[in-house]
């Protein structure tokens, strides 16, 4: 921790100007080195044995596995290794994020953690790594307007942050894949335990993410990424589909969003949908930003970084993931079922955002005139991947709200870690909404074939008749 620390002071200081620098070359060195992997993370285990080192990850199928087949478990053999519930959690409360807390104290009686050995899973293709080392000397974060990236590549910019916002960065830009199709359910769960399961068809292009040059890139330099969704069931809603093409860096390229209305058989374009706009097809149990973990310009809040430690998270859902499972089986009331979720101690980055406070000039950018509804979240983004496992999100009155998690597993056949399902609980309301959920239905498919015809507005048309 004390290297990881020396390296922060470091970047610090030359993130100190108008517009935060990349580290030196010298720095950036180490990355892939006997300190640091090469994504950033401490290479060794902690001092108590309960973090291994990290090895290298899956990077390949396991014994069995077949393209198009849900993701076997690589771990199944891991015995638990304890239990936090409602009555020793306080034992294992400098473990736990206050989301966590306040779950296991309000449903004493049906939530627990399971915790696991720790395996440090997580990889990604050569390329990848090779773009992190690229970017670490490179990337800069655009201080002012609408927010943004320049001068990088591929996935994450910063690999050796120095700062709150490029640790957030790193989770918008992580590497997710070239080119994803996939199905899966959504279901906002009333305080009864009831819901109506919604069922989507997903498929996403990243064309960021594809090393070397392209015409899609030279036409369109800021373009993160584009995605198409199509309901299919239930029938009151069969039909309906949306496109969201996205940007990092919102002052040159701003996100663009369109939807297909079945009522009125015709493609729509829609106002910027993002930040606190409640996500559709939810109850408004969590808001636009709040997809993949947190989505979009950071740029409504101020993010300080409060270094690292070590957290319980979500990690090798491959239980949840399993296709043995039916939706009933994951699906309960007040929170999903305990007995298929995986908890692993990890090292985790913490980020606190606090939201600026608007600006009401009508001279001034339209960002900086409106504020967020939460007035602070904590982030906690695991060492190994640049992914949120657990955001803890507070309302006006600083009051925790929200608290989500983030159930990953390697899709070793790419490879990728990458949520399998995500987790949104409602304090307040005493709901959750649960996303994912395509354990009867066919696996994510990856490869790396980009078509931007199949991406345009004209192509939504065709796509969800």
């Amino acid at each position: 921790m004390l290297r990881v620390l020396t390296i922060l002071s470091g970047a610090a200081l030359l993130a100190a100007g108008a517009a935060w620098a990349a580290v030196t070359p010298a720095e950036a060195e180490k990355l892939g080195g006997s300190e640091l992997t090469p994504l950033g993370a401490e290479r060794d285990g902690n001092e108590a044995g309960t973090i291994p080192p990290w090895t290298g990850g899956i990077t390949g199928p396991v014994p069995g596995y077949k393209a198009g087949d849900h993701h076997s478990d690589p771990f199944s053999g891991d015995q638990p290794l304890f239990t936090i519930n409602a009555a020793n959690m306080q034992q294992h409360a400098d473990k736990l994020s206050e989301g966590q807390k306040a779950l296991l104290k309000r449903y004493p009686d049906s939530w627990w953690m399971t915790i696991y050995p720790s395996r440090r899973s997580a990889a990604y293709p050569d390329f990848v790594y090779a773009a992190l080392k690229t970017n670490a000397t490179s990337a800069s974060v655009i201080p002012a307007g609408h927010g943004g990236v320049r001068d990088t590549v591929v996935t994450s910019p910063f690999p050796i942050p120095g700062q709150g916002e490029e640790v957030v960065w790193n989770h918008i830009l992580r590497w997710r894949g070239i080119h994803a199709t996939r199905t899966g359910g959504l279901a906002p769960v009333t305080r009864r335990g009831d819901y109506t399961l919604l069922l989507m068809e997903e498929e996403w292009i990243i064309p960021y993410a594809k090393p070397g040059s392209s015409e899609l890139k030279s036409r369109f330099p800021h373009m993160l990424g584009a995605l198409k969704q199509k309901v299919i069931a239930p029938g009151f809603e069969a039909g309906a589909g949306a496109l969201l093409v996205e940007s990092f860096n919102y002052n040159d390229m701003q996100r663009q969003n369109w939807i297909y209305s079945p009522n009125l058989r015709r493609v729509i374009r829609t106002p910027f949908g993002g930040f606190d706009t409640p996500a559709q097809n939810t109850d408004a149990l969590r808001f636009n930003d709040e997809v993949d973990m947190y989505n979009g310009s950071p740029v409504l809040f101020d993010w300080k970084l409060l270094g690292k430690r070590e957290l319980y998270i979500p990690y090798n859902a491959y239980p949840l993931h399993s296709d043995a499972l039916e939706v009933e089986d994951i699906v309960q009331r007040h929170h999903i079922n305990p007995d298929h979720a995986r908890y692993e101690l990890h090292r985790v980055w913490v980020v606190e955002g606090t939201v600026k406070v608007p600006r009401r000039n009508p001279n001034a950018l339209l960002l900086e005139n409106r504020g967020h509804l939460y007035s602070r979240r904590v982030f906690y983004i695991d060492e190994d991947s640049w992914q949120i496992a657990v955001a803890d999100n507070y309302d006006s009155d600083g009051q925790l709200w929200r608290f989500s998690e983030g159930h990953m597993i390697n899709y070793y056949e790419v490879p990728v870690p990458w949520y399998t399902l995500e987790a949104a609980y409602d304090l307040k309301q005493q709901r959750y909404l649960v996303t994912g959920l395509n354990n009867q239905r066919r696996a994510i498919a990856f490869d790396e074939d980009i078509n931007p015809r199949l991406f345009g507005p004209n192509a939504l048309d065709y796509y969800v008749r």
